[in-house]
């Protein structure tokens, strides 16, 4: 396939802004980038795909989401709200996760995979729970990832607050998927742990016994002061000290949040190369503070950019980093939209390729995986590689996402999902609302009797 009549906006270590120019898909791969009247030359009787003068960039990536989560939206939480994160879990989160069953996990994965393609997010990383559908509930996952035709790294969030035999099922079902997800081109799996607050010494030494020496984990750090409160008075150790002595942090290892860590706990994250993700607009919404995302930069840990389930419209992400942390900081220079652009496109692709080895994600150049979307955006001041963070920040919506590629195939092309009913997908999650929400009710009114 040939992209032609494209303003390509190409990333990568020399990013630029090239006018006028088309790019070659071959299979799932991108083969050239050039002038448009140069490709369209070479290339005769090519299939064409034009992108009317459009900006054609790489999709957005999400390092941190939840799938499962999407029936949240709109539901009652019983009795009085919650005064905080951790009556937030107990009282939504945990709730929620006990009613899902199969029907529901792979209605609330469509939904999001949809929502995904419109907002022109390729790439996602899911922490998925549902503890009364364990094993196989990542096959149903990725069966709807594959429908939809994205890329994703999946796992399941192992964890023992509902019994030892759930944290074992957590446990296979996480290696099995690795296993069966080895060779795919668009999916991987990773070992997914709940958070500290929620393993005991017994569960974390299973979790790293049985862990193979080249996985990742993708865990819970910090979020509230709850899970450092936990971990010091279960081992006198902060979060990442307690984690640290059973191995968890790898090269390969997803830390999100990390609110509430200290200088110490960055600094073992840092040796240990972990990746950390930071999700500004659900830290809001649980009133669970802000992390120092500069600080984080300064001291070079790997900061990434994810939604924590919220919509997978990234642009907003990056709109309420900027913002968030100028408020908190009262000071209009944190933020920089140079560290956002860092976290959002170089340091999301650099953790997507840990889990696709040899695979170049989040450029356009030759090579590169055709993870691509169209951007009809109109700007009125001058736009180039050096100030497009601040268009991005201050012009660009997700309203203006037209098309969207992954792995060299279209999945919407002006705006018209190609892969999947998005009527019909949205038709049979409400039909299954009711019944998710009757057994939410019912689990979350025992939490609060408890």
């Amino acid at each position: 396939m040939l992209i032609t009549n494209a303003q390509v906006i190409t990333l990568g270590k020399d990013a630029s802004v090239l006018a006028d120019s088309a790019i070659l898909i071959e299979e799932d791969q991108i083969a050239a980038v050039g002038r448009n009247q140069d490709l369209l030359r070479d290339h005769p009787g090519i299939e064409r795909l034009d992108a009317k003068g459009q900006y054609v960039m790489p999709g957005n990536i999400c390092a941190h989401t939840h799938f499962y989560g999407a029936y949240a939206r709109g539901m009652a939480i019983p009795g009085p709200p919650p005064r905080d994160f951790p009556q937030i879990l107990e009282r939504l989160w945990w709730p929620l996760d006990k009613a899902l069953d199969s029907e529901s996990v792979r209605s609330s994965a469509l939904v999001c995979l949809l929502d995904a393609i419109k907002h022109g997010t390729t790439s996602l990383v899911d922490h998925h729970a549902s503890p009364n559908y364990i094993a196989g509930s990542l096959d149903t996952i990725a069966e709807a990832v594959d429908q939809a035709g994205l890329r994703a790294i999946l796992c399941y969030e192992v964890t023992d607050r509902d019994g030892m035999d759930k944290m074992e099922a957590g446990i296979n079902e996480n290696l099995r998927f690795m296993k069966t997800s080895a060779e795919h081109p668009r999916l991987r799996g990773a070992f997914g742990l709940h958070a500290s607050l929620t393993l005991n010494e017994t569960s974390l030494r299973a979790c790293a016994e049985s862990a193979p020496a080249d996985c990742g984990y993708h865990i819970h750090v910090a979020e509230h002061e709850a899970d450092e409160q936990d971990s010091l008075d279960r081992s006198g150790k902060r979060v990442v000290q307690r984690l640290d002595e059973y191995g968890i942090w790898r090269e390969n290892t997803i830390a999100a949040h990390c609110v509430h860590i200290d200088q110490e706990e960055r600094e073992i994250l840092r040796a240990r190369g972990v990746w950390i993700s930071h999700q500004p607009r659900s830290n809001m919404n649980n009133g669970v503070g802000a992390a120092d995302i500069d600080g984080l930069l300064a001291d070079d840990l790997k900061l990434c950019l994810g939604n924590d389930g919220f919509s997978n419209n990234m642009w907003a992400e990056w709109k309420t980093a900027y913002l968030l942390h100028k408020v908190v900081q009262r000071d209009p220079r944190a933020a920089n939209g140079i560290h956002i652009a860092k976290m959002a496109w170089e340091n999301n692709a650099r953790l997507v390729e840990r889990f696709f080895p040899g695979s170049v994600i989040g450029q356009i150049t030759p090579g590169a995986q055709a993870d691509l979307i169209f951007v009809d955006y109109q700007p009125f001041t001058p736009l180039n590689a050096g100030n497009l963070p601040w268009h991005l920040l201050f012009g660009f919506e997700s309203s203006m996402v037209t098309s969207t590629i992954c792995d060299g195939k279209l999945l919407m092309r002006d705006r018209e999902i190609l892969v999947l009913d998005e009527a019909e997908i949205a038709a049979e999650a409400l039909a299954l609302a009711p019944e998710v929400w009757e057994r939410y009710t019912r689990n979350a009114e025992l939490a609060i009797q408890s």
